[in-house]
């Protein structure tokens, strides 16, 4: 794996001729990277993944505000969490490329970074921040509508926006007769900004994992992918 940012391959994937490269190479930073090369006079993309949420947060709404003109805000809320949760949002960064191009220290990369969820949902945040900023809220509108809101339809349908854990509760009960176990498995970061990954067990096996800056999001997350491995048994 290359060590230096991709500027031409992240063209293809985002179908855009860059112009400030520096801009994008940020967008692909992880904060790993900056710890183990002290030299490198770029930021992590940090700053850029709360500008890509703020600006997802608002076109998801929109979207959404005018899709569902009849639906009460409550399930607007519930639809919006399910698209733009981390287990969607890392989806579709893996689905584009976004690990391959991620600037991560050896040590994130050996532990399997490139395709860490949360590492990828925020990775998307942040790309989405540096098109806000280098192509405007159009094109950014357009991209969301084609990368991540597709799955809208198929979310509503089949009324994956319910609750998690609730789904996954009735769901393991139903099929195996059994109740979902929580655990912590690892957590890292300072207290004001820590992570968290959770496992959620079903008769003791490992069914799925889930990271989040909260135990009840990571919860969450690892539900979801429990709720994928259980429908395809």
């Amino acid at each position: 794996m290359a060590t230096g940012f991709d500027a031409k391959k992240t063209q293809e994937v985002l179908g855009i001729t860059i112009k400030d490269e520096k801009l994008f190479e940020t967008a692909f930073t992880h904060r790993s990277y900056l710890n183990e090369h002290p030299e490198y006079e770029n930021k992590s993309n940090e700053r850029l993944e709360f500008l890509g949420d703020a600006i997802l947060q608002h076109l998801s709404s929109e979207y959404l505000y005018k899709t569902f003109p009849d639906e009460p805000e409550g399930y607007l809320t519930n639809y919006r969490s399910a698209v733009v949760n981390t287990v969607s949002l890392a989806k579709e960064a893996k689905r584009l490329g976004y690990g391959e191009l991620l600037l991560l220290s050896k040590g994130e990369e050996a532990t399997g970074g490139r395709d860490r969820e949360y590492i990828l949902a925020n990775t998307f945040e942040a790309v989405l921040g540096a098109l806000y900023l280098h192509e405007g809220l159009e094109f950014c509108q357009a991209f969301v509508t084609k990368e991540l809101f597709y799955k809208i339809p198929q979310v509503v349908e089949k009324k994956l926006y319910q609750d998690s854990k609730s789904k996954l509760q009735e769901a393991a009960q139903e099929k195996l007769d059994v109740t979902p176990a929580y655990k912590v498995i690892d957590s890292w970061g300072e207290d004001h900004n820590k992570t968290f990954r959770v496992g959620v067990y079903l008769n003791d096996e490992l069914y799925g994992e889930g990271e989040g800056a909260s135990k009840q999001r990571a919860e969450q997350n690892a539900a979801v992918q429990a709720l994928d491995k259980l429908n395809g048994l």
